[in-house]
């Protein structure tokens, strides 16, 4: 799932994260292997949120899942894996108009 930049800001202020922009080197690699995501890097690996049940009223919310762990102390390289469902859940919002 693709985020508006509000969405992107409103997960980042619920999950301890950063964003790879989309202008980064590495995100047609990671586009190629995962798909077309906004992807979120943190001290656990690499992540991207997909759509989740909407809140009582409607809003929309995103799973963080994760694709990739660290594979070393430094954390200067990636090991990917089966997507893993965490337990955090991001109120999206609506899309502004």
């Amino acid at each position: 799932m693709r985020l508006s930049a509000a969405r992107v800001e409103r997960t980042l202020s619920q999950f301890e994260a950063q964003c790879i922009p989309d202008n980064h080197p590495v995100v047609p690699q990671l586009n190629q292997i995962f798909g077309d995501h906004t992807f979120f890097i943190d001290n656990k690996g690499l992540h991207i949120v997909e759509p989740a049940e909407p809140e009582r009223g409607g809003t929309p919310t995103g799973q963080v899942i994760k694709l990739a762990t660290w594979s070393d102390a430094n954390r200067t390289s990636l090991a990917p894996h089966e997507p893993e469902m965490t337990d955090v859940i991001v109120v999206l919002g609506a899309e502004p108009n």
